[in-house]
């Protein structure tokens, strides 16, 4: 049986597990990537990637059918599904190469396409191979949830693992799941032709700030997408090939197919965790500040592994974290406040650091919130784009959450997250220089009110600028 002695082992090739290997096997240590099914993981394969690659095709759609406006003719978009979904898995094979097998032995990696188990506290075995390493990465990732839903069964169920596959377009798409995915799903397939029922337990979008959410949720509204809040699906009847049946408490909702997109499950059960002495919850694995396991302190964990907040950006971030731990034995703790992310709908909808309700809970008096219209933005009048709103929470004359809803909200939170990444005061966003016209002005232009109301409204300010000019020659 082969045996392989090593610095680090990790399990799991998807962004977290890249981005260890591929820093850790560049900086001199030695690196075994194990990896059970496809390289580049959800994110590439069935998650962020061809999400939005269809959210592509769709914008098309939606655009040839709203160009009066702007001078050109309504049309009714002749869309081919099947073709949407070619463009998908083309975007897919264009970037797989930069996550590929090959591309990472390149540096020196032993690369394993298995899964693995822990048999000890320090080794794990993929297919035939024993691996004994000095660190372990768990970098396995989520899939897709299923709730146990009585009837299951008998329908056929897509995920986002199985509906970029789906040739045909739906006539009638069931979404079950109001979060990020079931609403990017919704307004997709609707702008592709698709009938769209949202089914939403409790309140759709129901993570992020409620003002900017519903400024997200009524456009869908208003282009068609039906959404249903408040209704639990309690029941699902139909058969494989034909119709499908929600039944929830607020009615039944028929359509053509179902997707299911009402959370994640962490991808742990095949590693035999007890056999490695790794303490782990349903939500993932315990670990510490620094993302190592609080029972075996050979183990260290990322991304959606570790638990907390499940996107492909904070696996990345953990992987630097994890690195200057394993590779130089600095301290490094992970941190969860500078963390934005986005909802890819039209308009978008993002979010850094706390929300409103929550910087004022830890705040109290001491918070400001400042509000910008996206109307206020010349760019977005070009555009046409003018729905949205941003608003700042700022705390002794700092940035401590940021909520977006508007055109390229995912692009703009940028400069709030980097403003909390690093406590910068406001007077860094209002004393930056940025090109007319563009959408990023609006930050700007947020900062400034921030300040206004002390230059402008201020009579200590005025009388100051009086005394000056009767003195100025």
């Amino acid at each position: 049986m082969p045996r392989i002695e090593t610095d680090i082992c990790i399990i799991g090739a998807g962004s977290g597990g890249l981005s260890v290997a591929a820093g850790a096997a560049q900086m001199g240590a030695k690196v075994v990537l194990i990896e059970g099914h496809k390289m580049g993981g959800d994110c590439l394969n069935y998650g962020c990637i061809p999400s939005k690659a269809l959210i592509a095709s769709a914008k098309q759609a939606y655009a040839v059918g709203h160009g009066a406006k702007f001078g050109v003719a309504n049309e009714d978009a002749d869309v081919d599904y099947a073709a949407a979904k070619d463009h998908v898995h083309n975007v897919i094979e264009t970037i797989a190469p930069v996550d590929s097998q090959e591309r990472f032995e390149g540096f020196g990696i032993t690369v394993l396409r298995d899964f693995a188990r822990f048999i000890s506290k320090t080794e794990v075995q993929a297919g035939d191979t024993t691996i004994k390493a000095r660190r372990i990465v768990i970098a396995t990732g989520s899939g897709p949830f299923v709730p146990p839903i009585d009837g299951l069964d008998d329908v056929t169920v897509h995920t986002n693992e199985t509906i970029f596959d789906l040739r045909d377009r739906p006539e009638h798409l069931i979404v079950v799941g109001g979060g990020p995915i079931g609403m990017e799903m919704a307004q997709a397939h609707l702008r592709l032709g698709s009938k769209v029922t949202v089914i939403e337990g409790d309140k759709a979008l129901g993570k992020d700030d409620p003002e900017t959410a519903g400024i997200v949720l009524d456009r869908l509204r208003a282009e068609g997408v039906e959404i249903v809040e408040g209704a639990q699906a309690e029941k699902v009847s139909g058969s494989k090939d034909g119709p499908v049946t929600v039944h929830t408490s607020q009615g039944d909702f028929t359509g053509s197919h179902l997707l299911m997109a009402v959370g994640r499950k962490v991808n742990l059960d095949k590693l035999d965790l007890e056999t490695g002495g790794v303490a782990y919850t349903r939500g993932g694995v315990k670990v510490d500040a620094g993302l190592r396991s609080t029972t075996n302190k050979a183990v260290y964990a990322v991304g959606d592994a570790a638990g907390g907040l499940q996107f492909t950006h904070v696996a990345g971030y953990h992987a630097g974290v994890i690195i200057r731990s394993m590779l130089f034995g600095l301290p490094a703790k992970a941190k969860t406040s500078h963390i934005p992310w986005s909802t890819y709908t039209d308009p978008e909808l993002a979010q850094v650091g706390l929300t409103e309700a929550q910087a004022k809970k830890k705040h109290g008096a001491a918070l400001q919130v400042i509000r910008t219209e996206m109307h206020h933005s010349d760019r977005a009048q070009t555009e046409a784009k003018t729905t949205g709103l941003v608003k700042v929470m700022v705390v002794k004359g700092r940035p401590v959450g940021a909520s977006i809803a508007g055109p390229q909200a995912g692009e703009l939170i940028g400069m709030w997250a980097m403003a909390i990444a690093n406590n910068l005061k406001m007077s860094a966003i209002s004393n930056t220089v940025l090109p007319y016209p563009t959408l990023n002005e609006i930050n700007k232009r947020a900062a400034g009110a921030y300040f206004s109301p002390k230059l402008f409204d201020s009579v200590w300010v005025k009388r100051v600028v009086r005394t000056v000019q009767r003195f100025l020659p």
